[in-house]
């Protein structure tokens, strides 16, 4: 009987926090984001949005099983978005004139948000937590008649939870692929 354990596969460990209301409240506050932008509700998402918001979307690169250290644009090299809470107000504020080229009519968007992990709680400086989340995403966007896209990726999110409210500090965004086919990325990930 002892020879069967010896020989049994090691058990794979998760290491994520192991507080089932924080990883509700992240879920549930995930959720509600995406719903968001399903509903082009972007002036409340932007109030999800911390005003010291890091928003980026690195390159994905082709690159060998031993340089997977660079399957990524670093932080100084280019990127699909590296923006602020500034930009991202021009940017729902040009969808919002109705002549954004790309954006009217306007997309239909869902965003799928699965996989959710909190992985580590700090204390924030200024009272409060920041929870760093990781989760992967399905965004499928289709507009006019057969104009179709899908965005596959992973993302890592630091929110800030204060006095009850979460907003999202920063977001790194993965996609799976390296080639876009869509002829425009107006959509938040």
């Amino acid at each position: 009987m002892n020879a069967t354990i010896e020989n049994a596969p090691p058990v794979a460990q998760d290491d994520s926090v192991d507080d089932m209301l924080l990883w509700w409240e992240a879920h549930r506050f995930l959720h509600y984001e995406a719903d968001l932008l399903d509903h082009r509700e972007f002036d409340a998402w932007l109030s999800l949005l911390d005003e010291q918001i890091a928003y980026r979307m690195p390159l994905t690169r082709n690159v060998r099983r031993d340089a997977m250290a660079q399957e990524y644009s670093g932080k100084q090299d280019a990127a699909w978005f590296d923006e602020g809470i500034d930009t991202l107000r021009q940017r729902v504020a040009q969808i919002k004139t109705g002549i954004h080229w790309a954006e009217e009519p306007a997309s239909r968007v869902s965003h799928l948000v699965t996989n959710i992990r909190v992985l580590d709680v700090t204390p924030d400086e200024g009272g409060g937590d920041l929870v760093r989340v990781r989760s992967r995403f399905l965004i499928y966007q289709n507009r006019l008649q057969a104009e179709v896209n899908q965005f596959v990726g992973k993302r890592e999110d630091v929110l800030r939870r204060r006095d009850g409210r979460w907003t999202i500090l920063s977001r790194e965004i993965h996609l799976d692929q390296n080639v876009l086919l869509s002829k425009a990325l107006t959509i938040f990930f």
